[in-house]
């Protein structure tokens, strides 16, 4: 993929690369010419970062005297939960901003931002082309979370790295706004956001490809405009492991075959950790809810999990990590996540997906990947009456629904994966998780990506 500091120069020489030498701006623009907008979220751990973020910059802003941006938090924009998949946002962008703006810059909370070399990049552009800057990713096989796109040659489609921030003309965000409301994306999914508003930007050919700028980073270089810090925050010691209770989805035919990866690899990092099956097997051991298996979903089975953890039953712990049998987790890392988040609020936390969301869905975190719930939002989930339409429905979609009818946000976190390492472009390390064990060696994947091998404290 072409963003590494040995890559640079590939970027510059690339089809889709920036060539500041044949853009140069006559009309060089200020930071009052600029939006940025940080991708915040509702949580109260990610809402106050993205304060402390857009604070730094206007500060920042204020001591360089080349204007002040306009600063905006992405949550802070709607009531709506679906303005995280910024398609639906941009005509409210564009009806407040697009005359009075040359350029859109969207970063993460996590993302600093030197704004005078930002400046140095926007202005080698005209701002009267459309333009779409970014960190170039690109797919180095055909990915199923990019629905296989461009299988004969993945390469050759890039999209931005969220991490290092992407921006878009002025000129070209107004068309966008205005294309979005009669041409909806193609998929009622959002799975993979960079790779999506790349492929409607895109428009099969007929609008601009990413153009890769060397100093949009996420690594931190002398001459980085952007940079990222890690995804894995510090908040303070893990959480103990005995506050996390761990319950595994599982059914008969997989007892012998994947419950014993778990078993290789991260069952002994569980405080408390449950096998949920259609059958009872004391090796395991496994518990019988009661549902039967299905080939489809697992509604049924997720519901009667939350309600156990709610009962006497099992240890009262403040939080519920539901997997499947071939899911691949580091506890330890997913404990050091969880000391940043709220356990006395409703908390749903994972990979966030959307479904429909341009037409009033909702969002879900998946299931493979890992669902997090603290105790309250279990409690409101039980309490509401909220309830599987048929056992074998996709229970994370249909948890989704219902904590977005209950005003629970979607938290998410881009630690937890819902596919395989060799699924993704961007970094992986210090992921939390990954799902599948189709075509490699999962205890292998394990140990290379979520092993840790000097390990923090166990609590």
């Amino acid at each position: 993929m072409c963003y590494t500091e040995a890559e640079w120069s590939l970027c510059f020489s690339s089809g889709s690369a920036a060539q500041p030498q044949e853009h140069a701006s006559h009309n060089s623009i200020g930071l009052s010419d600029v939006v940025l907008v940080i991708q915040s979220q509702r949580n109260s751990f990610h809402a106050r970062r993205a304060a402390e973020r857009k604070v730094e910059i206007l500060q920042r802003a204020a001591e360089l005297g080349q204007g002040v941006p306009v600063v905006l938090l992405l949550h802070e924009l709607s009531a709506s939960e679906r303005d995280w998949s910024i398609l639906p946002l941009l005509p409210n962008l564009s009806a407040t901003y697009g005359l009075s703006a040359s350029w859109f810059l969207f970063i993460e909370e996590q993302t600093s931002i030197s704004l005078a070399k930002l400046l140095q990049v926007l202005n080698r552009y005209q701002v009267q082309e459309e333009w779409f800057l970014g960190k170039s990713l690109h797919d180095n096989e055909p990915s199923i979370i990019h629905h296989y796109a461009f299988s004969e040659d993945p390469g050759s489609f890039s999209f931005p790295d969220p991490a290092a921030g992407w921006a878009l003309s002025s000129l070209l965000l107004r068309r966008l706004a205005e294309r979005i409301q009669h041409a909806q994306p193609k998929s009622d999914f959002t799975i993979d956001l960079k790779h999506e508003i790349a492929l409607y930007i895109w428009e099969d050919g007929n609008g601009p490809k990413l153009s890769a700028v060397p100093e949009f980073c996420t690594e931190s270089r002398e001459n980085c405009a952007t940079a990222s810090t890690t995804y894995l925050p510090h908040c303070g010691s893990p959480v103990s492991r005995k506050e996390v209770f761990v319950a595994v989805k599982t059914c008969k035919k997989f007892h012998s075959e994947r419950v014993p990866v778990v078993k290789a690899t991260w069952e002994k990092d569980a405080g408390f950790i449950e096998y949920y099956s259609d059958v009872a097997d004391a090796s395991i051991p496994t518990i019988n809810v009661g549902v039967p298996n299905t080939e489809r979903g697992h509604c049924g089975k997720t519901f009667a999990i939350l309600k156990r953890f709610l009962s006497k039953a099992v240890p009262k712990t403040d939080w519920l990590l539901v997997v499947d049998d071939d899911t691949l987790i580091s506890l330890p890392r997913l404990r050091r996540l969880l000391r940043c988040y709220e356990a006395k609020e409703a908390v749903s936390l994972g990979e966030r997906y959307g479904y429909s969301l341009l037409l009033n869905g909702y969002s879900y975190t998946t299931g493979g990947a890992g669902m997090v719930l603290s105790r309250p939002a279990v409690s409101m989930l039980v309490s509401s009456g909220c309830r599987c339409y048929d056992d074998d429905a996709p229970d994370d979609m249909v948890l989704g629904r219902c904590l977005t009818s209950l005003g629970v946000p979607i938290t998410h976190s881009p630690l937890f994966h819902q596919a395989r390492p060799q699924d993704y472009s961007e970094t992986l390390e210090q992921a939390v998780s990954f799902h599948k064990h189709w075509n490699i060696d999962p205890v292998t994947v394990y140990k290379l990506w979520l092993q840790d091998t000097h390990p923090q404290d166990e609590l």
